[in-house]
Formats: structure tokens, sequence, C-alpha cells
């Protein structure tokens, strides 16, 4: 039951946050919204608003670089299973697989998971606070299939090595104060 009330709770604060965003438009535009007060009038909850406009909007400054590094290197990561998914779809289709349908659902399934550090990588170039997040799923799960890679050996140890370099490498990026600093995450946040 109170998680309901805390959901609530939080849509009437996103709420308040829109409309006291609107209202300041509209103030620099020189009018009012519809369906609000005049100007003048004092609303209980304008304050409230404003603190979670404030802590919704992006940080401001200079990107550190610590935070354009994990951006490039997660993007770089996105590419690479981007390709794979590509040569994967490609031979499943063209090749002679084993088993063709297998090939072109793992090719399509690599495609999707090539997004997510791809756009965690445009979210941490952009500061966006929710990146952080997909942004070290992404090297948490990078890390088994480095270590998969590592024990299969071979050509593939190279492969192996550099996957868990990368992610060890954005993983300590990411938990950097001055990265989550700069995507406005507080020390209660992280």
């Amino acid at each position: 039951m109170s998680s309901k009330k805390s959901a609530t709770a939080k849509k009437a604060q996103r709420a308040t946050a829109r409309k006291a965003t609107e209202r300041q438009a509209a103030a620099q535009k020189g009018a009012e919204p519809k369906g609000t007060e005049p100007k003048g009038t004092a609303r209980p909850d304008a304050g409230a608003a404003k603190a979670t406009a404030t802590a919704d909007a992006a940080p401001t400054g200079p990107r550190p670089a610590r935070l354009t590094a994990a951006a490039a290197l997660a993007a770089a990561e996105g590419v690479v299973l981007l390709g794979f998914g590509i040569y994967v779809l490609i031979m499943g289709l063209t090749g002679d697989p084993e088993s063709p349908r297998q090939a072109e659902m793992l090719g399509v399934t690599v495609l999707a998971l090539a997004l997510l550090p791809l756009l965690a990588a445009r979210g941490l170039w952009l500061r966006r606070r929710w990146s952080r997040g997909p942004a070290m799923i992404t090297q948490l799960m990078a890390l088994p299939v480095a270590w998969t890679l590592v024990q299969n050996g071979g050509g593939l140890l190279a492969a192996g090595v550099a996957t868990a370099i990368a992610a060890l490498a954005v993983l300590a990026l990411l938990i950097n104060p001055t990265a989550t600093e700069a995507l406005g995450i507080g020390p209660r946040d992280a």
C-alpha cells in the first residue's frame, strides 16, 4: 500500500514540476499558461516544484575527461556489438550455418543488445543522470562474456582480455566521484 502512495506522490511531484516549468516559460514569454492562477498568486507547492525542476536539470560546466572516456568506451563496445550482430545476421542469411534460424535470432539479439551501450554512451555524453545505471549494467554483463572468451583460449583470448579491460575501466570511471557529480548524482543518490 505504501508503494502505491509513493508512486502517486512521485507522479504528483512530476506534474507539479511540469506546471512550474510551463509557468516559468510562459512568464518569460509574458503570458500565463492556460488553467493557472494569475501572476502574483502564491501557491504553497511552488518552492517544491522549483526544487524538483532544478534537481532534474542537466548539470552545468565542462564535461570531465573521465565521463568523456566512459562514454567513448561504452560507445566503442556498442559499435563492436553492432558489427558482430550484423556479421552474424548476414552469415545466418547468406552462409551455411547448422541452424539458420538460430543464427538469425542470435544476430537480431546481439543487435538489440548493442542498443543498450549505445544509448548509455549517448546519455553519458549528454550528462544524463539515468545513463549511469545502463552503462554499469552493460559492463557487469560484459565481465562474464570476457571470462568465457578467455576460457575458450586461442584467438578469443585477446578479445576476452580486451573486453574485461574495457568493462573494468568503464566501471572504474563511472564510480569515480567526479563522474557522479558531473551526472548530478549526489552522495545520497549513488
